[in-house]
Parts: C-alpha cells; structure tokens; sequence
C-alpha cells in the first residue's frame, strides 16, 4: 500500500493565529480603541475572505459595516459577503468601492433598489438570495464566516458580552465563526463592570471596540395606525372571519405591514364581538408590535416569541413578562434562528404580502426595479413536511387538501394583497419579474419567494380565494382570477368558471362572509393613532420621535 499523503489539519487553526499575529504586530489587543478599527480590519481580514457583517432587520453593526467600507480595496478585495441584510448604504458601498464582489444573502429592504442597479450593471455577483434558517445552515456548512462583526449592547473588562433585547442573528453567526477558526470583532455601546446577564463568553470574543454612538437599530415593525385604511379594514375583516375563525388558528406568525397590522387591531372588537378570544391568535412566533398592544391588554395573547425587538417597547416587554421570554433582569431575550424555527414548524399559520404574484400563486419580493429579497417568508410561508404533531387548524387544511382520509395536515400560507400596489403597479402578473432577474443574475433559480404550492389562501379587498379546495391548475389560475380585481389578470378570468369556483366556496366575496363592507370602518380599529398605543400600555410604550405627532 502507498503511504498516506501528508496534509495539515489544522490549516484553520494557523490562519487565526497568523491573523491574531498581525494584530499584535500593529500593537493592538483585545480591547480596540475606535479610531484604530480601520487597522484591526485591515490586518485581521484577507483578500477573498467570507465576511459575514451583522445587517438584521433591525440591529446593526453599523460603526464596523462603516470602517469595512472605509478600508484600501488595494488591502482588501474580492471579499464574499455573507449576512442576512442590507440595510445600510455602508452594505452597499463594498460593493461599489471595489472591497467585495460577491453576496449571500436574505433581505435588502432600503437597499432594494440600489441592489437591484448593481445587479443590472453586473457589478455584483450573487450567490443566492437566502431564506434565514438556509443562510444560518449554510453557516455551519459550505458558508462559514473567516471574520464576522457583530453587535453587542455592552461588554465587561473580561470581554463577556450581552446582547440585550436585539439578540437577533449574532449566536448562529458567533458560534459557526469561532468554532470554526474565525475571527470575530464586536462594537459595544457601553463597556460595564458588572453585565445584566451573559449572553456571549468572552473565549468567543477575539476584539471589542466601543462604538462613537450606540449601534442602529430600525424600527421595522411599528405600523401607526392613523395610516391603515378602510380597505384594509375590511380585508382583515375577511381574514379573520373567512380563515382564523373557520380554522381555529392559535398559533401563528405575521408579517410586517399595515393589513396584518389591522388584524392586530381588529381582535379586540371585532374578533371579540365574533366570540373569538381564547379560540384564535393565543401563541405568535412575532416581533413586538406595537399594533399587538390591545391584543395583548384585552386577554387575547398567551405567548410571543421574538424574532428582535422593536425600538421603545423595552418597558412594555418588561411589563408583561408573562407573555415575553425575558430574563431575570427583566430584559427580553429575542433569537432570530429559534423563532424562524417555532415559525416553521409549530406555527399553524402565516400571513404576509408579496409584490407580485403569477397564476399558479407563486410571489416573489425581487422585480426588475428593487430585489428586496425574501427574509423569514419563505421559512414561515412554506408547508413543512417534516412537522408530525397535530392541531386542529393543521388537520382541517390537510383535509381540505388531500380528501378526508390523509394522513397529514397542511399549514396555511396566506398571501394579503391589495390587487394594485405604490404607482399603480399591478400585483398579480401574467409572469413574475423573477424570470428576468434569473438571467441578469445567472441564477440556476428564478428568486421565487413563496411557491405557488405551499399557498392556502389569498386575500385582497375583492374577497377571499381558498386554494385547498382547487382540484386542478385550471381551477387555481380561475380562482386567483377571481381575487385580482381590475388587474389585467383580473379582468381575464372565465366568469362562469369562477362563480362556480365561487359556487363551492372556493372564491369568496365580503357578502359570502355575511360581511358588510360599509361596515369596514377605521372605528373598529383598537387603536386608531400612536398615542392610542401609548394608552393602551398604559404609558409603557415609548414610539421613535419620528412616529410621535404630539
């Protein structure tokens, strides 16, 4: 037999410790001072290396996000960014600069836009556009970070960090990187000599710098209620009587936006008046919403888990911690990869929005003019076949789905959509701009969201579309017809066809609800204004400046 080659296993090991070598070559140690971060970057970080920079909805490493983009691309080059957001224009510079030239990634939100630009100019190399739990996966797998940066409310004189409330995407980050040979960099607002709680040891830790100005956080999931409009009362009207009622849905995840935000605020009248509490909307995989306030004051809520937090409701969590996973120091403990977890497989529901949907009910966030990308959607919005334990909303859909003797349920995956969307641009489209987009990307796959397989239902302001009953693409494409309003898809639907589909209770109109629309009115909204919010928690709710009018 030949010898075995000779091969170094521990390649990973020396590469940290010639990058820790080379910082202690420019005198630096653990504890960095803020002016010399370009340096730290600089020496830590090599051309090609996979950078994983903490962008999540919310919380961000902004001061390092900042400096990275400040840094020599004659240093630093052909980096392959690895994060789940793009949030800041920071993002958006590495790209720009000459610093990166390839991205993995899950959501872009404010930078949809310029991505989409970039992506035209083929400036920008995209790997995938991820779902959280696959990025997180791909973590511990083929995408594991060289260097991460991430975010921390405080460290102490050790170097141990706590997280507080925005805990977010930084353990599946941290972890993957350290025990993997990487290096990980923390901003802090404030160092402390005794922490609230530890969320990270510090022998994860390699180098903290305390920040000029504590980290960004957005806001993302207020919703002021002065802006929610009839239409969209009388759309969660539909959702709440025609879906959450008719399946008993207990359990549940909602995504960001005013239509799921008039649910929040229909609960505790109009769902109440219907008999509902205790029976719909007890357990959410959610973010704090401030719009879940009255829900949450009249009974209706037992349990949130979150994904982050949101900017002033720290005193209302505290408050209730019966219903919040918080501490013993009273502050919440949130965990993107946990509840993207619960909102996969132990949630009954999702409803979110899309900006376009096709005919066979597949949506996607990327279009031609902004790749927003897809976030947790795709996570909660799919149906997991791996889930085995039963709730009666999961077996009433499956049953719908695959006749009265199946052997499994079914999630539901809801699509709320007005059929026109900002400017007037159609959401519902003969074809998806997702096709474009594969080939100015190169994709192997068109950036689809939601597929049109794993939608139960479809709501807009012209009625309620049930999937589950379709028993052929025929019936589907007439039944999404029917829902689209004055779209041109809309317009094209075999009218016969749908009042038949209509007929069975497929397609449903507010009238088929027994639902009067001059009934939907903004007074049947809990809260009709941020100060309302603030009432409704009894002055624990504190909104952003921007969101205040008095």
């Amino acid at each position: 037999m030949n010898a075995p080659q000779s091969r170094e296993w521990d390649s990973l090991r020396q590469s940290r410790s010639h990058r820790l070598e080379r910082v202690a070559a420019i005198g630096l140690g653990q504890v960095v001072p803020a002016e010399r971060i370009s340096e730290l970057l600089e020496a830590v970080i090599q051309p090609g290396d996979r950078v994983c920079l903490e962008g999540n909805n919310q919380k961000q490493a902004d001061f390092l996000a900042q400096a990275l983009a400040d840094c020599d691309p004659a240093r630093l080059h052909d980096l392959h960014m690895v994060q789940s957001v793009l949030a800041l224009p920071s993002h958006m510079d590495l790209f720009e600069r000459g610093l990166a030239s390839r991205l993995d990634f899950s959501f872009s939100g404010p930078q949809g836009a310029r991505l989409a630009s970039l992506v035209q100019e083929q400036r920008i190399e995209i790997g995938a556009i991820h779902t959280y739990l696959e990025l997180f996966g791909r973590y511990f797998l083929d995408l594991t970070p060289n260097v991460a940066l991430i975010a921390a409310q405080a460290a102490d004189a050790q170097g141990n960090l706590y997280l507080g409330p925005n805990t977010e995407d930084t353990p599946a980050i941290m972890e993957a990187t350290a025990f993997k040979g990487g290096i990980v960099i923390a901003q802090v607002n404030e160092r402390l000599d005794q922490l609230p709680r530890v969320d990270v040891p510090a022998d994860w830790v390699d180098f903290t710098v305390l920040a000029p100005r504590p980290n960004h956080i957005e806001p993302l999931f207020t919703r002021d209620p002065a802006q929610i409009t009839e239409i969209q009362v009388l759309m969660a009207m539909m959702a709440i009587k025609g879906i959450y009622a008719e399946y008993g849905v207990k359990r549940l995840n909602h995504g960001i936006g005013f239509d799921t935000a008039a649910i929040e605020l229909l609960l505790p009248t109009y769902a109440a008046d219907l008999g509902l509490k205790g029976k719909i909307c007890t357990h959410w995989a959610l973010n704090p919403h401030p719009t879940l306030i009255p829900a949450i004051e009249a009974g209706f809520v037992e349990s949130v888990h979150c994904f982050g937090s949101e900017v002033g409701m720290d005193a209302y969590i505290s408050a209730r911690s019966d219903v919040f996973f918080t501490g013993a120091d009273g502050s919440m403990r949130s965990n993107r990869a946990f509840c993207q977890t619960a909102g996969l497989y132990a949630c009954d529901m999702f409803i979110g929005s899309t900006l376009q949907m096709d005919l066979a009910g597949n949506s996607s966030t990327a279009t031609l003019g902004r790749i927003t990308g897809f976030g947790g959607a795709p996570n909660m919005g799919s149906d997991p076949h791996g889930r085995r334990h039963a709730s009666p909303a999961w077996l009433k859909a499956g049953r719908e789905a695959y006749g009265p003797n199946a052997i499994r349920g079914r999630k539901l995956v809801v699509q709320m959509v007005e059929t026109f969307r900002e400017h007037m641009a159609p959401v519902f489209v003969e074809e998806l701009d997702a096709w474009k987009l594969q080939k100015m990307m190169g994709a192997e796959l068109p950036p689809i969201m939601i597929y049109g397989d794993d939608v139960s239902h479809i709501v807009t302001e012209e009625g309620i579309a049930n999937l589950l009953l379709c028993r052929s693409p025929e019936e589907r494409e007439q039944a999404i017809r029917g829902v689209a309003g004055y779209t041109a898809v809309g317009l094209a639907r075999d009218h016969r066809m749908v009042e038949n589909l209509r007929d069975r209770g497929v397609v449903r109109r507010p009238q088929d609800l027994g639902i009067d629309p001059r009934q939907a009115t903004r007074n049947l909204l809990a809260a009709r204004s941020m100060r309302d919010l603030v009432r409704a928690s009894g002055g624990l709710y504190q909104p952003p400046k921007r969101f205040r009018n008095w």
